[in-house]
């Protein structure tokens, strides 16, 4: 079971470095295309905008396709899309090559998720989802600063021929590894957005949204924000986003045996409300490196430790339509990293990049709000006459 899980990992760990080690050689993209960075910045928006979008319709036109076949196209589109960025020397095709590895993230994450999900069972679904989100953490510790070297030392095409290393080396561990999964019952997109009409679903995926929005309004303007600690310095805020990364891991995987044993709800808000108070704490801890070290860390653990309660509540209020749920918890969270470049930017115009974690704050405590509001409707329809919540009967694999 582990090694199957492992693979999974080892794809999201894929994904989650396309996603993030862009930011670190943007200058580089951008001195080499001749365009500014601001408008290189694009690569980065379109990627995540384009993952959120096509996910729902993407999982919707697939239903039919088995999961094997899915998680493997999906890692080779994302190589694909990669390869093209690294080969291509005008902005307009490399814009429109990342839209293609995007699709191909929107088409693996979620599917990855619901294939954790089957291959255990319902008392471990914690810990699968955990194990499986560390891939997407382990890249902001080990996968962007790798890749940020490698650019530094080789090119930032380098960067992109090692993302696609690692999206074949996924991809032949799941044709190699993964058992045969059934493919989930054929329903039509107005179906498949069906759950987003239960308010606690509604609810919980604006939690989503507006969490990762405020981590991420400081994420996308780190080098600006910590710049009275790093100086300028590469090396510095390399080290910095290396210790924020540690804490994501240490977060997400953390977090997957308490969510077996504690309400998600109030893992939610401790996790939200910790990171709402060291936002808080920024534009003084910011400034000396020993406490911005800790921010950071305090910031990765608990940021990321969101993401798997959040995962595990939207399966027990829908579990016959799991893989929809998570496809679009997924999707609210890249539209997050879409719009945090935005909110960013209009951050600093307000309160200036030092402030801007009490900017962030804002989204925080209205994702608190969001939360409290779907435990809420969450117990009222537990505590309904009648209702009978049982484990969900989600399709199992053959185990090993």
């Amino acid at each position: 079971m582990y090694r199957r899980l492992f693979v999974l990992t080892l794809g999201t760990f894929a994904v989650g470095t396309d996603g993030f080690v862009v930011a670190a050689i943007l200058p580089d993209i951008s001195r080499s295309l001749d365009v500014s960075i601001s408008t290189t910045g694009l690569l980065i928006t379109v990627f995540a905008f384009t993952y959120a979008v096509s996910s729902p319709l993407i999982t919707a036109a697939t239903a039919h396709v088995p999961r094997k076949r899915l998680l493997i196209a999906g890692l080779c589109i994302l190589a694909l899309g990669n390869v093209l960025t690294a080969t291509l020397h005008a902005f307009g095709p490399v814009l429109a090559s990342r839209a293609l590895a995007g699709l191909g993230a929107g088409l693996f994450t979620p599917t990855a998720s619901s294939t954790a999900s089957a291959l255990v069972s319902p008392h471990q679904r914690g810990r699968a989802l955990a194990f499986v989100l560390a891939g997407l953490s382990a890249a902001t510790a080990l996968g962007s600063p790798l890749g940020a070297v490698i650019g530094n030392q080789a090119g930032w095409q380098a960067t992109l021929w090692f993302v696609t290393a690692l999206a074949v080396l996924g991809a032949l561990g799941i044709a190699v590894l993964m058992p045969a999964i059934p493919a989930t019952p054929a329903v039509s997109l107005r179906a498949r957005l069906a759950p987003m009409k239960d308010a606690r679903v509604g609810f919980t995926l604006l939690t989503t949204l507006l969490a990762f929005t405020g981590f991420y309004t400081n994420y996308s303007y780190v080098a600006e924000s910590f710049d009275r600690v790093t100086g300028g310095n590469g090396l510095t805020l390399a080290v910095l986003l290396f210790i924020w990364g540690v804490g994501a891991s240490v977060g997400s995987l953390g977090v997957g045996r308490l969510v077996d044993r504690l309400p998600a709800g109030r893992l939610i808000a401790t996790a939200v409300g910790i990171v709402a108070v060291d936002f808080a704490l920024l534009p003084l801890s910011s400034s000396r490196l020993a406490s911005a070290a800790v921010a950071l860390f305090v910031w990765g653990v608990c940021g990321w430790a969101v993401v798997v309660p959040l995962q595990h509540r939207l399966i027990g209020i829908s579990p016959e339509h799991a893989t929809v749920s998570l496809g679009l918890n997924a999707s609210a969270l890249y539209l997050a990293i879409a719009a945090s470049g935005l909110t960013g930017a209009a951050g600093i115009d307000l309160v200036g990049a030092h402030q801007l974690g009490l900017f962030g704050l804002i989204f925080l405590l209205l994702a608190v709000l969001a939360s409290r509001a779907a435990t809420g409707l969450i117990t009222r329809h537990a505590e309904a006459p009648g209702v009978h919540i049982e484990s969900a009967p989600i399709p199992k694999a053959p185990r090993a």
